[in-house]
This record gives structure tokens, sequence and C-alpha cells, in this order.
């Protein structure tokens, strides 16, 4: 037996606000239930769920990170400054990848990285 496929759920506490972000990356809504407070976005191949009722607590230490790779990183970092979000500088890691790092509206992490060339 293999798994098929993953995806991230990540607890968010206001599911507009949270859509609202993940739009300005380039995500679409695939799927959402606002009784339930859930959401399924899709950039590409890429899958994110966002969901109200798995955030135990708020203010509650974060423990994951979302890595994103985009095709094309300047890209993708341009067009999330463009679509209004405050977005750092790029950065050269010692682990030889080209990244940034962001926050969405309830604190999950999300790094943006392509490796150097």
């Amino acid at each position: 037996m293999t798994l098929k496929q993953l995806i991230p759920m990540q607890p968010v506490t206001h599911l507009p606000a949270s859509i609202a972000f993940y739009r300005k990356l380039g995500f679409e809504v695939e799927d959402h239930n606002d009784a339930w407070g859930w959401a399924m976005l899709r950039c590409g191949p890429c899958q994110v769920m966002l969901d109200q009722s798995i955030n135990p607590a708020a203010g509650s230490a974060r423990s994951a990170v979302l890595y994103l790779y985009p095709d094309d990183l300047r890209a993708f970092h341009a067009q999330a400054r463009q679509n209004g979000l405050e977005v750092p500088p790029l950065e050269t890691t010692f682990y030889g990848m080209s990244e940034f790092r962001l926050q969405d509206p309830d604190g999950n992490r999300l790094w943006i990285g392509q490796p150097d060339d």
C-alpha cells in the first residue's frame, strides 16, 4: 500500500480572510462549505485545505511550515507584492535556496523558494 496524495490542512480562525490571503498567492477555491468553516484551495497541482474547526486555541503556536516551490520564484514574488501582500525581499539561504517567508492571517508559516542556479 502507498499513499496517492498528501493535502495539508491549515487551521484558520476566519475563513474569508484566509481565502483572500491565499488567493493573493494564486490559489483558487476548488470547494468550500461555509457552515463547516472549510475550504479546499488549488494552485496548479498543489492543494491546501483551510479549516476553522481545527484551531484549538486562539494564539496557539504553529509547528508546521508549508514550503511552496513555484516554477518561477521571482515572478511569484512579484505577483504576491502586486496583489497587496507585504512580501520581504528574496534571500539566499545556506542550504542553496532563494526564498522568502510569509505568515497567513492566522500565523501559519509559508516558505516559498527554489534552488539557486
